[in-house]
């Protein structure tokens, strides 16, 4: 499985990502720069966590325009997988890559802890070392992870089975219908508030991001 993490200006999780690619599943993987337009190297592709574009205008919003965007966008649609983590995340919604909106948490304040959330989705290449149902301890840090969509969407991700994280007990920032993490249709996409990269060692305090690595990389 080969990886490409690839690093926006203010991209600050690309460095936690390539580490446990690198040094925890032992798989090979690139860092690619945001104006980067080739990427058919790459099996799947992560867009880390951070602060793209310093966060300007909202969350993900600039960095749905740098040029290797496009070139994301064409990969989803071969099939290859994208996991967008936190930022990642955000810029997945705004590049439409996912469905809905994700909003400041619910009070304004910046939230970084552990939390747990509930595998819904085991049937995705993410999760297929998971059970459903199964509890994970991840941490989470960002100050607009709150996810919304109007009723008709969530109908959608309800019926199509595209929810595939929800947080388990403390909803840290008001997420509608607790949720953590969707997945596209397809089911190659996938966006996150939790990072499991933040969870793959125990020195980190949690070893359960492991299973997300580990899913993918069985392929």
């Amino acid at each position: 499985m080969n990886f490409g993490v690839v690093v926006f200006p203010g991209s600050n999780c690309d460095v936690d990502a390539y580490h446990v690619i690198k040094n925890v599943l032992a798989q090979p993987v690139d860092y690619v720069w945001h104006q980067e337009t080739n990427l058919s190297k790459y099996d799947c592709l992560v867009l880390p966590g951070g602060f793209s574009y310093g966060d300007y205008l909202r969350c993900g919003a600039i960095a749905r325009f740098s040029p290797v965007m496009q070139a994301v966008q064409e990969h989803a649609a071969r099939g290859k997988l994208v996991i967008g983590i936190c930022n990642g995340f955000q810029i997945l919604v705004e590049a439409r890559l996912l469905p809905g909106a994700l909003l400041k948490n619910v009070g304004q304040r910046f939230v970084c802890k552990f939390v747990r959330i509930r595998c819904e989705n085991d049937d995705t290449p993410f999760t297929r070392r998971l059970t459903k149902g199964q509890v994970l301890s991840m941490p989470v840090a960002h100050g607009e992870g709150c996810y919304y969509c109007d009723a008709a969407t969530l109908a959608a991700l309800k019926a199509n089975h595209q929810i595939v994280f929800r947080y388990d007990g403390d909803n840290p920032n008001g997420s509608l219908d607790d949720i953590a993490g969707i997945c596209n249709r397809e089911r190659n996409v996938l966006g996150m508030m939790p990072h499991p990269e933040r969870a793959a060692e125990a020195i980190l305090g949690s070893v359960d991001g492991r299973g997300v690595w580990e899913s993918i990389v069985q392929g």
